[in-house]
């Protein structure tokens, strides 16, 4: 479950239009959110409150296996539309399989002039949290440069662990560092430039989007008429199996204090559904779309099931890394991961499952089925259920094996799991926990 800052964040991001999904760090989102899903340890909880759309607080504590807790502030520029934990859309606060619409260029903010002047600011978000009773401070400092330029800073301020490594070892890695990150995403190319002031690293990440984007012009002739298109999907059509698009990146870093250096390469291909606007062609019957047709009403409307495969290497450490990923039915996917070293030919496999809970619409007399539009995919537009929660489950050939149950009781949104190590007789419950959260913006 996200953190109420991460739902920030993204609200943040979706307000001011950028995609942080064009990174190369989120290539293997999507097979991540089935197999890395994180299990709560011990007892956590967590209140946040939102008095207006440019200001939130945030207040966590642990109960075991210890007791600490934190307080945190979130300030941004611009209105953000932020929900509480009653009617925020559960799918937006949980890590899932997705398959991602078309790239597309950023869109600034509108210029603004008074007198021949250009009086409008960049956007921004400030957010701080403090750690108790450690006193470890955490703060990030994200603005809009330009439509297609980001700049981001990271900090940490960790006194109690800069005095206990200081003691132990003068030569050991400080938590405490401060990180600087240019983003630049004109859509085909999204490229990273990173920068850590404690090890004196250099990092440049690029990602390559193959086909075509979509820009406003393809945007407007898709509202205009949308049956007039073909599927994204068919760009790059492969006859005789899957159709999509592309994506290639890598990534550089350099450390001058280690005096070390990395390099890996990743590449994913991803279908697209039917289903999504901007991308979809299924017709709808919505007030945007009067003259459409019903929605298909089968279990599965797609052409062919939204699938996601990646592959990563990293030639200096040998490592080799693939994932398929794919929604098979409406409420469930599956994800296997094989990962090799090639020097040392230690290999793992990892299968994971993804299975959503539903439950009938309450709708009002008179209330009708159209789908609401959203711009990235969700799920089949004409279910007539309303999603309740979800359950993840993963098993390797390493022994490791973990179940977590996510939803939402009343007002409250729940997190609860168990991880175990199979292979070890002396203790084989790793993480067993319970998540608790709860946010206001009355």
């Amino acid at each position: 479950m996200h953190p109420f800052a991460t739902y920030v964040l993204r609200s943040y991001y979706k307000a001011t239009g950028w995609n942080e999904d064009n990174l190369y760090a989120n290539l293997t989102r999507s097979s991540n959110a089935i197999l890395d899903f994180t299990v709560p340890r011990g007892l956590h909880f967590s209140i946040s409150k939102s008095p207006n759309t440019l200001f939130q607080t945030t207040y966590s504590m642990n109960a075991l296996p210890s007791l600490n807790g934190s307080v945190g502030y979130i300030f941004t520029s611009c209105d953000l539309d932020v929900k509480g934990s009653r009617d925020v859309r559960f799918k937006d606060m949980i890590d899932r399989f997705k398959v991602y619409d078309q790239p597309r260029r950023p869109v600034g903010k509108e210029e603004v002039f008074l007198g021949g002047e250009r009086v409008d600011t960049r956007d921004y978000l400030l957010y701080g949290r403090l750690y108790v009773p450690t006193g470890r401070l955490d703060a990030l400092y994200s603005t809009r440069i330009s439509s297609t330029l980001q700049a981001l800073v990271a900090a940490i301020s960790d006194p109690r662990s800069d005095l206990t490594q200081s003691r132990s070892s003068r030569n050991g890695a400080s938590p405490s560092n401060v990180m600087l990150s240019v983003q630049h995403d004109t859509g085909r190319w999204c490229t990273e430039y990173t920068y850590s002031a404690e090890d004196s690293m250099v990092g440049v990440r690029m990602l390559h989007n193959f086909g075509k984007l979509a820009d406003g012009a393809e945007d407007g002739e898709r509202l205009a008429d949308p049956g007039k298109l073909k599927r994204v999907d068919e760009e790059d059509a492969m006859e005789g199996g899957l159709k999509g698009r592309i994506s290639a990146g890598a990534e550089l870093y350099f450390s001058a204090k280690e005096r070390s250096a990395g390099v890996s390469t990743g590449i994913r291909f991803t279908t697209l559904p039917d289903a999504t606007p901007p991308s979809f062609t299924l017709p709808v019957e919505s007030p945007t779309f009067p003259s459409a047709a019903p929605v298909s009403t089968s279990p599965h409307p797609f052409s062919q099931p939204p699938t996601t495969i990646t592959a990563l290497f990293n030639p200096m450490m040998g490592h080799i890394s693939g994932a398929y990923a794919a929604q098979v039915s409406q409420d469930l996917s599956l994800c296997s991961r094989f990962d090799f070293n090639v020097y040392s030919y230690e290999s793992e496999w990892t299968m994971g499952a993804e299975w959503w809970l539903r439950r009938s619409k309450s709708k009002p007399d008179g209330a009708s089925d159209a789908m609401s539009v959203d711009p990235s995919y969700t799920e089949v537009p004409s279910s007539p259920y309303d999603v309740t929660g979800v359950v993840k489950a993963r098993a390797s050939t390493s022994n490791d094996v973990a179940l977590m149950w996510e939803g939402r009781l009343r007002n409250i949104l729940i997190g609860l799991g168990v991880a175990s190590n199979l292979s070890s007789r002396s203790k084989p419950i790793k993480s067993l926990g319970l998540e608790l959260s709860y946010f206001s913006t009355e």
